[in-house]
């Protein structure tokens, strides 16, 4: 994986002609040393069915990857950040993450979860491990892979808890 790297004019992350790529907007949310992340539903065809992730979604044609983050997370917990920042990009040959970072301003109960099957915070220790239990699937789920290596990423950035 090719990570904090932009992707080139021939390989433009809106969805062109040029990249068959698919474009994606994703948030690190945080508050106190926490990361709140979703469990994805466990729907075979989706990619990450069960496991936890961030936050997001696909960019819509013509749309920025701020205002699908944006947008996504409405939809999603009904949230609006008071500031997002981008933290990078991560592509691959398959996706192109746009990666934001923001603070949590609400507790958990103000949010509503509009998609996904749970969400909660991960701890430091969570994220090092790569699961967490849920009290809706009653299990450990993991933490899926690229999701976990942004985030290993986001903790060892000097500007960052």
């Amino acid at each position: 994986m090719t990570t904090n790297s932009a992707p080139s004019e021939n390989q433009a992350v809106s969805g062109t002609v040029n990249d068959a790529r698919r474009a994606v907007a994703i948030v690190i949310l945080h508050r106190d040393n926490q990361f709140l992340l979703q469990l994805r539903d466990d729907i075979p065809g989706i990619p990450y069915p069960g496991y936890w992730a961030f936050f997001g979604g696909h960019l819509e044609p013509g749309e920025t990857p701020e205002e699908a983050i944006q947008r996504e997370l409405l939809e999603e917990i009904g949230y609006q950040p008071p500031a997002l920042a981008k933290f990078g990009i991560y592509a691959d040959d398959k996706v192109v993450r746009h990666v934001f970072q923001g603070p949590l301003t609400v507790g958990i109960e103000a949010l509503v979860l509009g998609e996904g099957w749970d969400f909660g915070f991960f701890t430091i220790e969570d994220i090092q491990r790569g699961n967490r239990y849920s009290e809706i699937a009653q299990q450990v789920r993991p933490l899926g892979p690229p999701h976990q290596q942004i985030l290993l990423d986001f903790l060892s950035h000097p500007c960052n808890p």
